[in-house]
């Protein structure tokens, strides 16, 4: 088992931010913050918040700050490798929400891509789909979507070990 995380953000492109981050560990634990935005984060995405179920609302009233959220990510994650399947916009993120908070990000991000061969590159999507619907998740939030990754490459590896 590999760790994975994902972060839902408030949309994409310039002036985007992270909101909330969901992590799966390889030891079978999960854990999930919803981030406070900054004051001068303003960026907001209706399409993004129809994706993610989460409104800048509910982000003033429960989200933790980017330093306390900077903090638990390094609590769960110091000195281990954590995979994504979108490294680009997510290494994004996470240096904002580091460099916001001031703290040292004390684990290292890498691509999902790094674990696969060509072969499973090229099925991981249609994996993936069948990985959600057999684990019929109702949210799409940070922590399910991080146990779906895991998940899928688990049983993508299974495959071939059999």
């Amino acid at each position: 088992m590999y760790n994975f995380i994902d972060v839902e953000a408030s949309g994409f492109g310039a002036g985007s931010y992270p909101i909330e981050v969901g992590v799966a560990l390889a030891n079978g634990q999960s854990h999930c913050t919803l981030i406070r935005p900054e004051a001068d984060w303003l960026h907001w995405s209706q399409e993004a918040e129809s994706l993610h179920g989460i409104s800048r609302d509910i982000l003033l009233i429960k989200g933790t700050s980017t330093l306390k959220a900077a903090l638990l990510m390094n609590e769960w994650l110091s000195g281990k490798t954590v995979y994504s399947d979108a490294w680009g916009n997510d290494s994004c993120w996470l240096a904002l929400l580091f460099e916001e908070a001031g703290v040292r990000q004390r684990f290292k991000l890498d691509s999902v891509v790094s674990l696969l061969t060509s072969d499973e590159m090229m099925r991981w999507q249609h994996k993936k789909e069948q990985v959600i619907r057999s684990m019929q998740l109702k949210r799409h939030r940070a922590s399910s979507d991080a146990k779906i990754l895991q998940q899928t490459l688990a049983e993508m590896q299974t495959a071939c070990a059999v």
